[in-house]
């Protein structure tokens, strides 16, 4: 599973002017767009939110209200690129490389959300056409970001766990009727092995490095179900670590979101990442309480029977934004290389592989 190419960093782009805001169009604003990347944008002095497409009358117009001065934009089609500097891809992965070559060839940088792209040789193919353009491209892996994580690399950079030899990671979520049918479509960007998974195989590459085997199950639970529901991957890295994940959308009752094991210690998450809660309930980027886990909610660090409560670190997913700013204005390398996003679909299209896909 090793790649040349892909432990090549992609190379920079020339900087924007200084002493002027970033023009952003947010392109969607469904959950991705209302959720993960308008209140992290809007928090942010060095951008400025220009204009958000959707089609939805009533959310056009609760954009006034929200985010006062920005445009609301029927579609892509009807973008002022000759204002922008950024286009962010809140949008199914199905439109993703389509929408992102536009947005290049009209001379925007872009954010791309997670699925990167349908397949790796199209994820290949839209670095090549930035690279050649002179244009930033990144792809928004939010997770990076999520407390939990940011704790378990603090720990093992402080040797905290010894030599580590198992990451167990789950993403699991009790939704048995299917709600957004483009999630589920049977298809390269459908399925939960590339929605949830993706954020999971992404995590373990940054952790652990690349892989030498993956070995995977896709499974399909919910009634009419035409994609994968349930799934599990388990990845041997080239320093040895073992990784399994498991996403599951049928789950009557959650497995710890992490568990990692050392020849010292162990690291044990019971609950994942809140930042999404509280997004939707209305605590926003700037608030004192965004991002902090409560202490009954903390991983335990040690020993079975000789733990101690480890404080999680205070989830930032606003600090990708201000990583890309600092990229765009000084031309340094973007806070998610899309090289890594391509990685993880080369394990994506590794377990469908083996699954008959």
């Amino acid at each position: 599973m090793t790649d040349p190419l892909l432990e090549q960093p992609t190379k920079r782009v020339s900087p924007l002017p200084s002493g002027q805001a970033i023009n952003i169009a947010l392109v969607g604003y469904g959950l991705a767009g209302s959720v993960f990347h308008a209140p992290a944008i809007a928090a942010d002095p060095d951008f400025r939110l220009h204009s958000i497409v959707t089609s939805d009358p009533q959310k056009q117009a609760e954009l006034s209200s929200r985010y006062p001065g920005t445009k609301a934009v029927a579609s892509f089609e009807e973008l002022p690129f000759a204002e922008l500097d950024l286009v962010v891809l809140a949008t199914p992965p199905e439109t993703h490389v389509r929408l992102a070559s536009a947005a290049l060839e009209a001379g925007s940088s872009v954010v791309v959300d997670k699925p990167f792209t349908p397949t790796s040789a199209e994820g290949l193919e839209l670095i090549a056409k930035a690279e050649r353009l002179g244009k930033l491209l990144t792809v928004f892996q939010n997770r990076r970001w999520d407390g939990e994580f940011l704790t378990l690399q603090k720990l093992l950079a402080q040797g905290a766990l010894g030599e580590v030899y198992r990451f167990e990671s789950s993403m699991e979520r009790w939704a048995p009727t299917i709600s957004k049918g483009w999630k589920a479509e049977a298809k390269a960007g459908g399925g939960i092995l590339f929605d949830l998974g993706t954020h999971l195989i992404d995590q373990a590459l940054l952790l652990f490095g690349p892989v030498q085997h993956v070995y995977g199950e896709l499974n399909a639970r919910r009634a009419q179900e035409p994609s994968d529901d349930d799934v599990f991957i388990a990845l041997h890295h080239a320093n040895g670590v073992r990784s399994h994940l498991s996403m599951n959308l049928s789950v009557a009752q959650f497995a710890p979101r992490l568990r990692v094991l050392g020849s010292e210690a162990g690291y044990l998450k019971e609950h994942g990442d809140l930042q999404e809660a509280q997004i939707i309930d209305g605590i926003l980027p700037g608030d004192e309480r965004y991002g902090v886990d409560p202490e009954e909610s903390w991983g335990l660090l040690g020993r079975t029977g000789e733990t101690r409560r480890i404080e999680t670190e205070r989830g930032d997913f606003p600090a990708f934004y201000a990583l890309l700013a600092q990229s765009l204005k000084t031309g340094t390398p973007p806070p998610v290389d899309p090289l890594d996003a391509v990685a993880a679909l080369r394990v994506i299209e590794e377990v469908r592989a083996q699954n008959g896909f």
